[in-house]
């Protein structure tokens, strides 16, 4: 079942840096992580809070990473990148409309409807990092790019308040938007004050987001207020 999905602001960290070489085996490992829990996630036939939200994570982290790898490992410009990833995208869309005739996360209750929404969420988070780092890399800055799509996340909520966008629509549209907002939020919070950034460094600004994460996720757990749906 799918609950929505966050994370992927600390996969930053273990990409932005990196030399060329050390690139590609991070992405390896990162990958195995990948694919180890998501074969948790559908093994299991029920819904286990810390197994759903590791899969959650991991898909975030995994299309971070894709995004990051491409341009800082193949030397592919976020202007490019960033258009494919919207066309992967829209592929995944298609093909989960053809086959299930809805796009609603509240119908994900097969296996064959959560593939498509994993793949969905991996696509929507590659491409949201290079659409992230392209508007950064054209003179707005991270706090600029935070402030462009804390706007931009605005409309479709918006336009599905004043009834000219669908709920399905609109709840896309805004989650495509979350990944480089949150990616801006968290770069401008981890660079330097000489770049613009609040100097928190990467190190620090890693560690709190993942405790906020692991926190959440503690908490959705102890109180079950997400228990007992099947997947």
């Amino acid at each position: 079942m799918a609950k929505g999905a966050g994370g992927g602001s600390h996969a930053r960290a273990r990409v932005r840096g990196m030399s060329t070489e050390h690139v590609l085996p991070a992405a390896g490992l990162g990958g195995l992580a990948f694919v180890a829990a998501l074969v948790l996630q559908f093994a299991v036939r029920r819904y286990v809070a810390w197994i759903y939200w590791t899969a959650i994570v991991m898909v975030s982290v995994f299309g971070t990473m894709a995004a990051d790898v491409l341009h800082v490992g193949l030397g592919v410009p976020y202007a490019l990148s960033a258009p494919l990833f919207l066309i992967a995208l829209a592929a995944v869309f298609a093909l989960w409309y053809a086959s299930e005739r809805t796009l609603s996360i509240h119908t994900v209750r097969t296996r064959r409807r959560e593939g498509f929404y994993r793949a969905a969420v991996l696509a929507t988070f590659a491409l949201g990092t290079a659409a992230g780092d392209l508007t950064a890399s054209m003179g707005l800055g991270y706090l600029g790019s935070a402030v462009l799509f804390a706007v931009a996340i605005a409309v479709p909520a918006l336009a599905h308040r004043g009834g000219a966008l669908g709920a399905v629509t609109a709840f896309w549209a805004a989650y495509v938007i979350t990944r480089p907002l949150g990616a801006s939020l968290a770069d401008w919070m981890a660079d330097p004050t000489a770049r613009g950034g609040l100097g928190w460094g990467l190190g620090p600004v890693t560690l709190s987001w993942t405790v906020a994460i692991v926190a959440f996720v503690a908490f959705r757990a102890l109180s079950r207020r997400d228990s007992g749906a099947a997947v």
